[in-house]
């Protein structure tokens, strides 16, 4: 674990040290440099648990996938931060990368965190660089208003956890997710205890977010410069996922009826989204609104409690994280040169940028869940254990497959076929820069088709 913080902390001084024109190249390389050592910890050699360098951190098959995907993901948003931040004085642009590496040191100390106590800490102070990247760097003028939003949901929802958190700490005497599984069930019969069980959730699930405690996404992603679109989508909404995996185990007796309202609001949630990206004319808001209905599938995966339902929320987490956050570089570099986020006002660019098209056509597919790929994976898993659960999900969970096929073909289709407007015939071609990012996105969802096991967590 060491390994990869000293250096992710080393990168502060580094930022702030470094001469100009070295700035972008060398916080680049050694956030890749980083990236690439935590590819280590996939090397799993261990039957079962833990692998932990100190009492207070440690690794497990659940974390590790995530793990590397915080670490994947900061030198891909230096990279697609560079061409609008550039322009800005010197302070700001360290200032901007110096927010990125903190969150990503905040998310390498939730993940690996073995105190529910450590993790809840780590969990809110991700909040502040986002904050900060979205009401400082934000593109429009509503990014004040997104940010409110993002913190008071955000706020509201893990207030009750804290409190959760410490009665459990009192009735149980311990917060050690070591010890925590093997403690005896708790005997959970009153309202106060039913409240309880709300509380541990709720944060969880206005993280992730369950619909219904949502409108705070759509809202941050379209505000936020790219690398705050690419880390909530790709990391800060699987804080969510991840919490709710690692607090299920002692909910259990009270979880199987009090499940319900949640499942039902999570499949509900999966069509009523899905519809809304079916009439989006913003390019982002689109995106946006398509991550809220993949994280209702993975949040239904958990709520149902069983191995294949965790598997596939796991791999569809992992997946789904890689895929959105390409999505918003690719909407990020059509921003960049037609400077609209309208999706009618840039057709046809296809004819004009070939290439790029063709990481849009990959991304979308990825998006709709094409197989081979782990988005289908767990998708598939998740489906599967909902229809054992119970029969009739079916229905809303295939309505919402169709609808995330139609939407997704709607954005390639909008963005990249038609005829090509005549305003939009000058413009700047992509740089190498932008196709590595892709690359550096698709690639690894290429590979985890071969080797999938790496994203299975403990399930198998």
């Amino acid at each position: 674990m060491l390994k990869i913080l000293i250096p992710t902390i080393m990168l502060f001084p580094t930022i702030w040290l470094l001469p100009p024109k070295w700035l972008w190249t060398a916080s680049t390389t050694h956030s890749l440099l980083i990236a690439l050592m935590s590819l280590s910890w996939l090397n799993w050699n261990l039957e079962t648990g833990w692998t932990t360098t100190n009492p207070y951190l440690g690794t497990d098959p659940l974390s590790t996938p995530l793990l590397v995907l915080t670490c994947w993901l900061l030198p891909l948003m230096i990279l697609a931060s560079q061409n609008h931040i550039t322009p800005e004085p010197l302070n700001r642009q360290r200032m901007y990368i110096s927010l990125l590496a903190s969150l990503q040191t905040f998310l390498i100390l939730a993940f690996g965190a073995t105190e529910v106590i450590m993790f809840y800490i780590m969990f809110e102070a991700t909040l502040i660089p986002t904050l900060i990247i979205i009401t400082r760097w934000g593109n429009q003028t509503e990014r004040l208003n997104a940010g409110t939003y993002f913190l008071f949901y955000t706020l509201t929802g893990s207030l009750p956890l804290l409190i959760a958190l410490l009665l459990l700490q009192q009735n149980t005497g311990t917060l050690s997710l070591f010890t925590l599984q093997y403690t005896e069930p708790l005997t959970l019969y009153s309202w106060g205890d039913k409240i309880w069980w709300a509380g541990c959730l709720i944060a969880f699930l206005v993280k992730m977010p369950l619909y219904g405690v949502h409108l705070w996404l759509p809202k941050a992603h379209v505000e936020a410069p790219v690398a705050g679109s690419m880390v909530l989508a790709a990391v800060l909404l699987k804080l969510g996922g991840y919490g709710m995996m690692r607090i299920m185990i002692m909910l259990d007796p009270l979880s199987k009826d009090l499940a319900y309202p949640f499942l039902i609001l999570a499949l509900w949630g999966i069509i009523m989204t899905g519809s809304i990206c079916l009439r989006q004319t913003d390019l982002k808001s689109l995106i946006a609104y398509s991550s809220v209905s993949h994280m209702g599938l993975v949040a239904a995966g958990i709520l149902i409690q069983t191995p294949w339902g965790f598997t596939g929320a796991i791999i569809l987490m992992i997946a789904h994280g890689l895929v959105s956050s390409a999505l918003f570089c690719l909407a990020n570099t059509t921003y960049e040169r037609t400077h609209s986020r309208t999706m009618i006002l840039a057709r046809g660019l296809q004819m004009i940028f070939p290439l790029a098209a063709t990481w849009w056509f990959i991304a979308n597919l990825a998006n709709l869940a094409l197989p081979p790929l782990p988005n289908l994976m767990g998708e598939l898993f998740i489906i599967t254990a909902m229809f054992n659960w119970s029969p009739w999900t079916l229905a809303l969970t295939g309505t919402g497959t169709l609808i995330t096929a139609a939407y997704s073909l709607y954005l390639f289709l909008m963005t990249q076929r038609g005829p090509t407007p005549s305003h939009i015939m000058a413009l700047q071609p992509f740089h190498t820069r932008e196709h590595l990012l892709m690359a550096l996105h698709l690639i690894p969802v290429m590979l985890l088709i071969m080797k999938p096991e790496l994203m299975w967590g403990w399930c198998y």
